[in-house]
């Protein structure tokens, strides 16, 4: 094995936590070496970005790069979020939301728009040496030390003065360190494709919001549809595995997973209709028990990012959202260690991350509960409380000023049964006329 590497900051992964944390420490002049053990362009799910993640693009330095190539990859300009259930059916603007801040944001091809973080921040000056794999963690020293192995099959050593875990669902300092942790959510599996969609000039699809629809036979699973620029769509399905062994599938790898989409989209009438022109010309994939956990996100030395961390749910699009605030919190705190400053990684960067996940997760559950469902379908909304709904559903889960942030699940809880309430109370007076 050769000479030991020598570099300021180490990451590992290539994706938007990862490439994000690059850039800012780029931008304040260290040296950055990110481990990815992929090639570039490669396909990842969690198309549909939140508004909130404009603002720690646009920190990083990434988000006019993004721009610029919008159209060239069909990005979909997206304003919104719209539900269907049934004959229900339900939209939030998220320009009319509480929170300060953008309001618009984009729905992606994540190979592309992967790619074009990274490139930018290779053009920033990081070193990012894809298809090179972890072998080894050594933690114990004050400057953490990476085994890897090159293209080339050779093994090498490299030292940073820390290291980030941005290495999403491969989760490498979790299972190196000993510190995954059981997620408490219910293990789902979602299974997911790309379509063309045949919705280009149907007039009652709006394309510039992703479409969340409730299974009409068991409120506990859900579609998404994620629309591009070019009439295509990401489109998948996420529920229990008891749910999926209703229709055939025992979870086997040589199971027909196509044809089971199509049976599940069959039986609800409301969305085949919105997919009536659609075709299914892309292999279908699974991913099940993606909800992860891990006992701490960060010691004297390394610190984790997005789903290296922990990761909730696929409803409401919080993976990048997450991914790219943990990079803008912890970079700071990088910066401190590198001038020989004490950092408090639990007060400074634990704790304020998690504040906000824990406001997605409350929402998360309230979804699968069916009383987010009853809130977001409800006609019995105030403008008030549809402006803070709408600030969540934009990715803004640190905003203190919202009154919904503050004990989140219970408050959730409230207005589900106001919502009710009010449902009911309408439906009265609509039978007594």
């Amino acid at each position: 094995m050769s000479t030991m590497q020598q570099t300021d900051v180490l990451i590992i992964g290539a994706g938007p936590s990862g490439s994000s944390a690059a850039a800012l420490l780029r931008q304040k002049g260290h040296q950055v070496t990110v481990i990815e053990k992929q090639y570039f362009p490669r396909f990842s799910i969690g198309e549909s970005l939140l508004p909130q993640c404009m603002v720690f693009l646009e920190e990083a330095g990434l988000l006019d790069t993004v721009r610029a190539h919008a159209d060239e990859y069909a990005f979909q300009f997206k304003n919104g979020a719209a539900f269907l259930r049934g004959t229900q059916r339900s939209f939030y603007d998220f320009t009319q939301k509480f929170s300060e801040g953008p309001g618009t944001t984009w729905q992606v091809r994540r190979a592309n728009f992967d790619q074009l973080l990274a490139q930018q921040a290779e053009k920033m000056g990081a070193d990012i040496r894809f298809g090179h794999e972890v072998l080894a963690v050594d933690v114990a020293s004050a400057q953490p030390i990476l085994t890897v192995k090159d293209e080339q099959g050779n093994n090498y050593q490299i030292q940073g003065k820390f290291l980030l875990d941005a290495s999403g669902f491969g989760r490498i300092l979790p299972k190196f360190l000993d510190l995954e942790s059981p997620s408490d959510f219910p293990v789902r599996r979602a299974v997911f494709t790309h379509i063309e969609d045949g919705l280009l000039d149907d007039p009652e699809f709006d394309r510039e919001k992703i479409l969340i629809t409730v299974h009409e036979k068991d409120h506990r699973a859900w579609y998404w549809l994620i629309p591009f620029a070019d009439g295509r769509s990401s489109f998948g399905i996420v529920a229990e595995q008891d749910f999926f062994e209703k229709y055939g599938y025992d979870g086997s790898v040589d199971y027909d997973l196509e044809a089971l989409q199509k049976r599940i989209l069959a039986d609800d009438v409301s969305l085949s209709h919105v997919l009536r022109h659609a075709k299914h010309d892309t292999p279908v994939r699974t991913l099940v028990g993606y909800s992860a956990d891990v006992k701490h996100l960060a010691s004297e030395n390394y610190a984790l990012l997005g789903n290296a961390g922990e990761f909730l749910d696929p409803v409401f699009s919080s993976g990048v959202t997450i991914a790219l605030k943990s990079s803008s919190l912890a970079v700071p705190l990088v910066e401190q260690v590198l001038q020989g400053l004490a950092v408090d990684w639990m007060e400074q960067y634990e704790k304020p991350l998690r504040k906000g996940i824990q406001v997605f997760r409350a929402y998360v559950e309230s979804w699968y509960s069916g009383e987010f469902q009853d809130v977001v379908f409800s006609t019995q909304q105030d403008e008030k409380i549809r402006r803070m709904i709408a600030s969540l559903l934009a990715g803004y889960a640190w905003d203190t000023t919202n009154p919904i942030h503050r004990n989140a699940k219970q408050r959730l809880s409230t207005l589900a049964e106001y919502c009710r309430e009010a449902q009911q109370q309408n439906e009265l007076l609509t039978d007594e006329t």
